[in-house]
């Protein structure tokens, strides 16, 4: 009865009721929408750093991301290749030579870090290779390529087919240096890394540094990344001169960025919900000084204050409901459109996302948890709205109110 009542008192005054109403959908659905397109850009981002380079985990030697020696190779490389080849968990993975250098073109030089790959495995792995936008990749037909940021080949002024000469330790701390062409020139979209990174064949790196296939890092992809953190755990385990860490461990940048999405839709909806309280709030109140005689009247023929006050409850939470539910439908079907086919911010500043690593176009989605959160979210701010209008139709005094 109670909710038949209070469904009826919210259409006593079509127009006030239609108001608030049309706020509340405009509110959940533009929140749901900047909620599920800050939700798409992070999810973008983390797997491109994921499936570009830094994979679902790495193995190093325990020391070698602080003090980059060229002498702390990983020793057991074999094995961990034997026990990655027959673990169904593992995709794929690539073996890396890395060292500290400097570059030199005829006109300038620059401190980069030299990664030796393996071409084949590399491809396999990651999908770096994909970011080419000029020249060939490493398994081109010429002798000792190497591979640039679009960033680095502009400061250094030079082009596919230039000579480059890399200078670097080995593994006695001697400088030794090697002459490379440009085979090609890549583009992340991240300009400390295309300005930084240089690759080339890790055969021929490990042959200058050390004469003999050396290794300082194993990156690792899995048919699972839910499944990261218990390899990272089986690797350290089976060998104790190694330390495996998955790809929040590796990079706090990705770790920061997935613990605020799962928030960020909780706070921005919050801030929409406050904003509504206040047209809830003046609505409720208008609507109880309004029916100050009716209210009375029902408390004079025996209601009860608990059910008064329920009632007032009732018609917050069934007022912010509808429009809820209304503004969650259409925001449902506004992020499974560009969820298919792509928010395309590339007129609103698209090329400066770029630059930061964050693709111009978006495909936003939204989780079932974040709808349940914000339909307690929505249930929870309506009651809280509502209690202060039915405080004061409970204090009524029914005499006074019948007789006026």
């Amino acid at each position: 009865m109670l909710i038949t009542i209070s469904w009826r008192n919210i259409w006593r005054h079509p127009a006030r009721s239609s108001v608030l109403i049309g706020a509340i959908i405009a509110g959940m659905w533009a929140g749901i929408l900047v909620s599920a397109w800050v939700n798409g850009m992070i999810d973008q981002r983390i797997n491109r750093v994921i499936q570009e380079e830094l994979t679902h985990l790495q193995i190093h030697h325990p020391e070698f991301l602080t003090e980059r020696e060229p002498g702390m190779f990983i020793e057991t490389y074999s094995e961990i290749f034997s026990f990655l080849d027959e673990d169904e968990r593992v995709k794929s993975y690539t073996a890396r030579t890395l060292v500290d250098g400097i570059v030199q073109s005829p006109q300038t030089s620059s401190g980069v870090i030299i990664s030796g790959i393996d071409p084949i495995r590399e491809r396999e792995t990651t999908i770096f290779h994909e970011n080419l936008v000029e020249g060939e990749y490493l398994d081109a037909d010429i002798n000792n390529p190497v591979l640039i940021g679009r960033k680095l080949a502009e400061r250094l002024n030079v082009e596919p087919g230039n000579r480059l000469v890399l200078s670097f330790q080995d593994l006695d701390n001697d400088l030794t240096s090697g002459a490379f062409v440009i085979a090609g020139i890549f583009y992340t979209g991240m300009p400390a890394f295309d300005e930084r990174k240089v690759f080339i064949q890790s055969e021929g790196l490990y042959s200058m540094i050390a004469g003999e296939p050396v290794y300082h890092e194993i990156a690792v992809m899995l048919h699972d990344i839910d499944q990261s953190d218990q390899m990272a755990a089986d690797l350290n385990e089976k060998f104790d001169s190694i330390t495996a860490e998955t790809w929040m461990e590796l990079s706090p940048e990705l770790r920061f960025m997935t613990g605020a999405g799962e928030s960020y839709m909780f706070y921005i909806m919050l801030v929409i919900m406050f904003a509504l309280a206040f047209g809830i709030l003046n609505t409720m109140l208008m609507a109880i000084f309004e029916r100050m005689r009716e209210l009375g009247m029902l408390m004079a023929i025996g209601m009860s204050k608990l059910r008064i006050f329920v009632m007032i409850i009732l018609e917050s939470v069934a007022l912010t409901l509808t429009g809820a539910f209304a503004g969650m439908v259409i925001a449902h079907f506004t992020v499974e459109y560009f969820g298919d086919h792509g928010l395309d911010l590339t007129a609103f500043g698209g090329d400066t996302m770029a630059e930061w690593g964050y693709d111009a176009i978006v495909y936003p989605f939204v989780s079932m948890e974040d709808y349940i959160s914000v339909t307690i979210l929505v249930v929870a701010t309506a009651m809280l709205s509502a209690i202060y209008p039915a405080i004061k139709a409970i204090r009524l005094n029914p005499s006074s109110t019948v007789m006026e």
